[in-house]
């Protein structure tokens, strides 16, 4: 079988593309992890599969397949690439769409300066919708890791999120504390873990060890729970510039019930066939 692919990144966050509207994909959890191989395969964190949706209410559907072969409900980052390989790709017109995603419906809008903002939803703080073993609704929970206790915000941005406000995101232990936090047994689906260091109460930096990813350059997803997070934490403003390895998102929430809003760009790296 020889797929026709297209390599993208929103601020580092790397993705292979694949159009399952023009042709008929269907990939084994192997040929999701061969292709993702970044010394065998293509090489991605990421692989997005695009599909028309069967629902009434959406232009498309987006699936996301994590480099360790297993699905999961959202990427902020792919979801920015989702919409700009629609319009590469001539799929659709439309400077905005409804897409269906595991998690519910997101509204990409392709800005005229080319990037893209997403509608992210709101955020979902009930650890039993996270999921989240916790019988408390607060802000900041302890999380016993080893022989220390981690004060954590837990938040599902459609995926769930551990986020910990750290000194120095240099020195954060992202590589050797990420993986223990993301298999933690109260979160029975795992959790990404973020690490967000405050500069002002409008620009933090951040790190993210992905589940079922590793640490990556850039997390869509992980930069909007540590906004909401900070917010809640009161220490951040409404607006926030989110310094990545990758690149700069913007995130903006109002609080409450009100949808996350993220900006940020979508780039196309290059095109190519592999023979699975």
């Amino acid at each position: 079988m020889t797929l026709k692919f297209t390599k993208m990144h929103g601020a580092g966050n790397d993705f292979v593309v694949l159009d399952g509207v023009r042709q008929s994909i269907a990939l084994s959890p192997e040929q999701i992890r061969y292709i993702a191989d970044r010394h065998f395969g293509i090489g991605c964190d990421q692989i997005l599969l695009v599909e028309k949706s069967p629902r009434e209410d959406a232009d498309f559907r987006y699936r996301i397949f994590n480099a360790d072969g297993g699905e999961v409900e959202q990427c902020g980052n792919g979801a920015r690439c989702f919409l700009r390989f629609l319009h590469d790709h001539h799929l659709t017109s439309k400077r905005e769409v409804v897409v269906e995603t595991k998690s519910g419906l997101i509204s990409p809008h392709l800005e005229e300066d080319g990037r893209v903002t997403v509608n992210m939803g709101a955020p979902i703080f009930d650890p039993s919708q996270i999921p989240f073993v916790s019988d408390s609704h607060e802000v900041i929970q302890p999380l016993q890791l080893s022989n220390e206790v981690l004060q954590i915000t837990a938040v599902s941005m459609g995926n769930p999120h551990a986020v910990q406000v750290v000194a120095d995101i240099e020195t954060a232990p992202v590589t050797t504390q990420g993986p223990l936090i993301e298999r933690h047994p109260r979160f029975p689906r795992r959790v990404n873990a973020g690490y967000m260091q405050v500069l002002d109460r409008s620009h933090i930096k951040l790190r993210v060890f992905e589940r079922g990813a590793g640490e990556t350059l850039s997390c869509g997803t992980g930069a909007c729970a540590a906004v909401v997070a900070g917010i809640r934490r009161k220490l951040l403003d409404n607006t926030v510039h989110v310094a990545t390895r990758g690149g700069t998102l913007t995130i903006t929430w109002a609080g409450e019930r009100s949808h996350v809003m993220m900006t940020g760009p979508a780039i196309s790296v290059f095109e190519g066939e592999i023979n699975l």
